[in-house]
């Protein structure tokens, strides 16, 4: 779940179903039941999936989809820049080692943490691009690059474009870049 809209499906939803739910957070809700039957869990994926949200009850999974929002918040909604290194501030937030929760994001994923933190960045860096409202300089420093040539380096290495062909092609209203994410 990545939003208060979400969060009121969720709990809209448990409730349909004669669930009753103590808490619902982004990422989790807890009912009062104990334990549910494989016919509520069915229930309750097809609801959600109506929503486009999904069910999650491995352990795992549910720490993977934490990174995910983590990393996420930091692109899409942090304006302070991280004063700690990636793996120190997911480490502290999640309580977990960092290698334990970098072996099972690459376990699950397919990717490494760091990997999944530069496609987000990049993917919001063509998106701010796409909306022509900001420099490069802006972009850069919005998604807490140091340089704007390191932003433009990572851009190209992950799309094959630099952001100035990236725009350039929007322009021509045609491009397809290579995505390495």
């Amino acid at each position: 779940m990545v939003s208060s809209r979400c969060k009121m499906i969720v709990r809209r939803d448990l409730i349909a179903l004669g669930l009753h739910p103590i808490s619902v957070e982004l990422g989790e809700a807890e009912i009062q039941e104990e334990d549910l039957s494989t016919g509520q869990r069915d229930q309750i994926r097809l609801l959600l999936s109506i929503s486009d949200l999904e069910l999650q009850e491995n352990k795992e999974d549910i720490l993977v989809r934490k990174i995910k929002d983590i990393i996420i918040g930091l692109v899409y909604d942090s304006e302070e820049p991280l004063v700690k290194n990636l793996s120190v501030h997911i480490s502290d937030i999640m309580g977990h080692s960092y290698t334990y929760l970098s072996d099972l994001f690459s376990r699950i994923v397919g990717a490494t943490i760091e990997k999944y933190y530069i496609c987000s960045k990049i993917k919001r860096a063509k998106e701010l691009l796409l909306q022509g409202e900001l420099t490069l300089t802006s972009i850069a420093f919005k998604l807490q690059y140091s340089s704007v040539e390191y932003l433009s380096k990572q851009f190209k290495k992950v799309t094959g474009l630099t952001p100035s062909d990236f725009r350039k092609q929007k322009d021509k209203g045609a491009f397809f870049p290579r995505e390495d994410c």
